[in-house]
């Protein structure tokens, strides 16, 4: 067992947790922070992206122990004040999900591609979202997403 220490959303967490917890599980079944969605725990998919100290990762290849100081943001922490990320006003608009499985990790992926290419290309996006799966929009919509996301960002 290991006392873990992290502001996540904004809220600091002491919880005591085997030490193999993997973040996404911590985050799901110990924080109840659901929008972290698990799809392959291979770190295929990409549904899983959280932001730790301001950088996306894929929380299913992470323990819970190894970011113990660190700051986390889930999909559940990035609205404020009641109003969606212009990120998630984007994907809604431009119907950029379908069955919404794959969105947050997309949204927390896209996000952290806008902080470090304000004007991304269509083929940057995709490059940058290489690791995040969608089974069923084709993608397009998504780039189109990121694209109206980074005007307004």
């Amino acid at each position: 067992m290991k006392k873990v220490s992290v502001e996540v959303n904004g809220n600091k967490i002491t919880k005591e947790i085997n030490d193999h917890t993997i973040l996404s599980v911590f985050l799901r079944d110990i924080l109840n922070l659901t929008g972290t969605h698990v799809g392959c725990d291979t770190s295929q998919c990409g549904a899983c992206v959280v932001h730790v100290d301001g950088k996306s990762i894929k929380s299913c290849t992470a323990f819970a122990a190894d970011v113990d100081g660190s700051k986390i943001t889930t999909i559940e922490g990035i609205a404020q004040n009641g109003k969606m990320h212009p990120m998630q006003e984007a994907f809604k608009k431009l119907h950029g999900l379908q069955c919404g499985f794959c969105t947050p990790g997309m949204v927390m992926s896209a996000i952290d591609l806008l902080k470090n290419n304000k004007k991304p290309s269509d083929t940057e996006i995709r490059e940058w979202l290489e690791g995040n799966i969608c089974r069923c929009t084709g993608y397009q919509n998504i780039v189109a997403a990121v694209k109206e996301a980074a005007s307004k960002m």
